[in-house]
């Protein structure tokens, strides 16, 4: 019986964004059970950031777009013998089936997920997802509403994400300007990014310094950026691994960025963010936090794609700056 559960399996094979927005629903667990939370996702990017997940065991998943190898597969299904229980978080466009047979080989007693169909002895706990055809919920409440299948609730639904001390005294020590306005131009998507061009206006308009984030590969997105602005600007693109990004983010008064992980540290932190939301989905907006989600409605929303495939990305394009350097100015005012 789950009440008995005292080691627990989170499986959240995604990016680092899709594991924060499945922390409520860890803590769910938790608050509930009391349990040992061994988390088997992606990334260990976040590993020590999340005070409700004892462990981190990195597995990429050959179901998902990282693949391993099948020796990794093995050691990976040895790695989890021993769990009195596993959760099983995905979208509704992913199968847990995979993920439910790993658990099922490696002997774990229980097993949860939304499947749409029937796992048959895949899962002793099967929630029918009704998703998209009934409802389309926010990936928070869908993860929610799997932990409560079970009995699993928490009163604090709000993102997490733990911001070492270390990593404030780094941010602390760069004597950054108020207001401190963040821009994260990337996103891992090329349909989730919002031209560059639009960027530069907006923020001019805007009319105050910016800071720019953004990993290594970023570093020449963020140059061309700068380049066409009349405000000052300054670039950490590259410079801060992610404690230091948290760190950052909480720090400042605003983030203006794309449907990107970025906007959800921000909500676990509490820092307003304009999210320049790409229609690609509806699942992923800002949770529980200050902010104004930037679209323009199109024929073709929800398509779920990495490139746009109509070729126009309207859904971004069609934002007028001018709508983007509004919503920074109120949240900037409130």
């Amino acid at each position: 019986m789950w009440r008995d559960v005292r080691n627990l399996l989170c499986v959240r094979l995604d990016n680092m964004g899709d594991v924060l927005m499945t922390t409520p629903a860890i803590r769910a667990f938790r608050d509930t059970l009391g349990c040992r939370v061994t988390l088997l996702s992606s990334t260990a990017s976040l590993d020590g950031m999340v005070p409700e997940v004892d462990e981190f065991l990195v597995f990429k998943a050959p179901w998902m777009k990282a693949t391993s190898g099948a020796t990794e597969d093995f050691r990976v299904m040895e790695k989890l013998q021993g769990f009195d229980a596993a959760v099983i978080f995905t979208v509704y466009s992913q199968s847990p089936l995979p993920a439910a047979y790993l658990c099922y080989l490696a002997g774990i007693p229980l097993r949860l997920a939304h499947c749409r169909e029937n796992p048959y002895r895949l899962l002793t706990d099967w929630v029918p997802d009704p998703e998209p055809e009934r409802i389309v919920r926010h990936e928070v409440r869908r993860q929610l509403d799997l932990a409560g299948a079970v009995g699993c609730r928490t009163s604090n639904e709000h993102l997490s994400f733990r911001v070492p001390d270390a990593a404030r005294s780094a941010i602390g020590s760069m004597n950054l300007k108020r207001p401190l306005v963040l821009v994260h131009p990337g996103a891992t998507a090329a349909s989730r990014r919002y031209p560059p061009e639009s960027y530069a206006s907006a923020l001019d308009m805007l009319g105050c310094e910016v800071v720019f984030t953004g990993d290594a590969t970023e570093v020449e997105l963020v140059e061309a950026l700068r380049a066409r602005l009349t405000v000052p600007s300054r670039s950490l693109a590259g410079r801060l691994g992610l404690a230091e990004l948290g760190a950052l983010i909480e720090a400042a008064d605003l983030l203006i960025c794309n449907n990107t992980g970025p906007a959800h540290i921000a909500a676990a932190v509490g820092t307003p963010v304009v999210d320049l939301y790409a229609l690609t989905n509806p699942q992923h907006t800002p949770w529980l936090v200050e902010s104004r989600v930037l679209f323009h409605d199109v024929p073709c929303r929800n398509c779920y794609k990495s490139v746009c495939p109509a070729g126009h990305h309207e859904c971004l394009r069609g934002v007028a700056p001018e709508r983007v350097a509004a919503a920074a100015r109120e949240l900037l005012a409130a």
